[in-house]
């Protein structure tokens, strides 16, 4: 009965997040129906000690992520550098070439700091021209953009800037750099298996006699804008290059500048000092402090273009990161309040007998990334409950905190994008697309990217790279 409480709650909330239901909404109030179902006195306390505190701590840790990004992010579409980076990475890779080449931008601006639904709204007017020029179905647009942005850039490749490769830094003691290799290896295999799934989908319609579609059954379709752009694509590219630079010069600087395990705030009003853990906050102060630079190389660039518009743009970024930000914490919060719970006790032993630690940590984040539709909240949720029980498996097995990071990272954005996670849905309608006409080549990348963590383990252990 313990464990049937536990899952009703995460079927649940599953099924209210696929039906577009608030998850801030819905996540504190399930969770507190599986605490009343297994203890109706303890709802209140729960809910304020433990819940809401829960919210409070990753809001504190990761909300200025969230910010930055989605500033950044705001910035690089009012100034025009997106569409200056999409226009010339298709005329350098060639408008024959559509898959790979929306592919292309939509990773180059994820890996550079822009979050995955910035990267939507400014890849997708582009992606639409072309694959109509093409002639290649409109529903393969939503799977083309999701394998640059929802795969390798989020959280296999190191030093990425997105939440999804942030949130074991803080438990690991790592840092977004962590298992280069392991991460590249595991990048490789998901851009060659995506675009050669993509390719044989493309081949196979186009053989049946699918086109892109006939224009009186197409939904969202983008106005047909010229290719005339005012900034210099070197230019354009110059804030994400200094995000990923200054994110990795700052990641290695910030020790050798702090100088000491942690750092003691003790300032005049304050009743008693504050402490802080570098090792657990570096990697955030790194991405941190990246963003920034990037944000400042815009501004610098582009101050006249981005000022007039600023004011609303940031309206609108602040808006974006306080949804997202606030829909993972309160994942988080549930998490907390489901690990608390006698059932998940149950499952936590039974996920003891899984031998090996490495495939113990990606069954136990990806299937929590699935069952929550989100990746960063099925990674906070595993993290907050087992990184320990991970930590001194890999211990005792010998293996390196940076692979339990890579593994973790990327077993979050395995089994996350089923229907109800919100980047798809975000996806699907910004394309005009419903689940029934696109979903199906979206779960084949989540299929690709699930069996690429396990690849990744077996290369580790065959030879010991990191």
């Amino acid at each position: 009965m313990a464990v049937a409480i536990a899952a009703l709650s995460l079927i649940l909330l599953m099924i209210a997040a696929y039906r577009g239901m608030s998850v801030i909404l819905m996540a504190p109030l399930l969770a507190m129906l599986a605490v009343f179902l297994t203890d109706p006195a303890a709802v209140p306390a729960a809910f304020s000690g433990l819940f809401m505190e829960k919210v409070a701590t990753f809001l504190k840790l990761y909300f200025p992520v969230f910010l930055l990004g989605a500033v950044f992010g705001k910035l690089v579409e009012i100034s025009g550098f997106s569409r200056a980076i999409v226009i010339a990475v298709i005329g350098f890779i060639g408008a024959g070439r559509a898959i790979p080449a929306i592919m292309a931008v939509t990773a180059l601006l994820t890996y550079g700091g822009v979050s995955v639904f910035v990267v939507v709204f400014a890849v997708y007017p582009f992606a639409a021209e072309m694959f109509r020029r093409a002639d290649i179905p409109k529903r393969l647009v939503p799977a083309t953009i999701g394998l640059g942005a929802l795969t390798f850039t989020m959280d296999a490749l190191p030093g990425s800037p997105q939440i999804q490769n942030i949130i074991p830094a803080s438990f690991f003691g790592t840092t977004t750099w962590a298992a280069p290799v392991l991460g590249v290896i595991g990048s490789a295999c998901i851009v060659a298996m995506g675009l050669a799934y993509l390719g044989w989908r493309r081949r196979s319609m186009m053989a049946a006699g699918e086109g892109y579609g006939a224009p009186e059954t197409l939904v969202n379709e983008p106005d047909n804008e010229g290719d005339d752009v005012a900034v210099h694509p070197m230019i354009a590219l110059l804030p994400l290059v200094v995000v990923g630079v200054g994110n990795l010069l700052l990641t290695l600087a910030i020790p050798r500048w702090v100088d000491s395990p942690q750092v003691t705030l003790a300032l005049p009003g304050m009743a008693d000092p504050v402490t802080v853990q570098v090792a657990q906050m570096a990697a955030l102060w790194a991405v941190e402090g990246a963003l920034l630079l990037g944000i400042a190389t815009i501004l610098l660039f582009a101050f006249r273009t981005v000022a007039h518009r600023f004011a609303e743009g940031s309206k609108a970024a602040v808006g974006g990161a306080l949804l997202a930000g606030m829909n993972t914490a309160v994942e988080y919060g549930f998490g907390a309040v489901i690990a608390a719970l006698p059932g998940f006790l149950i499952v936590k032993q039974a996920l003891r007998a899984i031998p090996n630690p490495l495939i113990n940590e990606a069954i136990t984040v990806t299937s929590l990334a699935g069952i929550t539709g989100s990746a960063s909240g099925g990674l906070s949720i595993a993290l907050a409950a087992m990184a320990d029980q991970f930590a001194a498996a890999g211990d005792a097995a010998g293996i390196p905190r940076e692979v339990l990071h890579r593994v973790a990272s990327m077993a979050s954005g395995g089994m996350d994008s089923l229907p109800h996670n919100g980047a798809v849905i975000t996806l699907l309608a910004v394309t005009g697309l419903t689940h029934r006409q696109a979903y199906k080549d979206i779960f084949a990348l989540t299929l690709i990217k699930t069996v690429t963590v396990f690849i990744v383990i077996a290369v580790y252990y065959a030879t010991g790279l990191v």
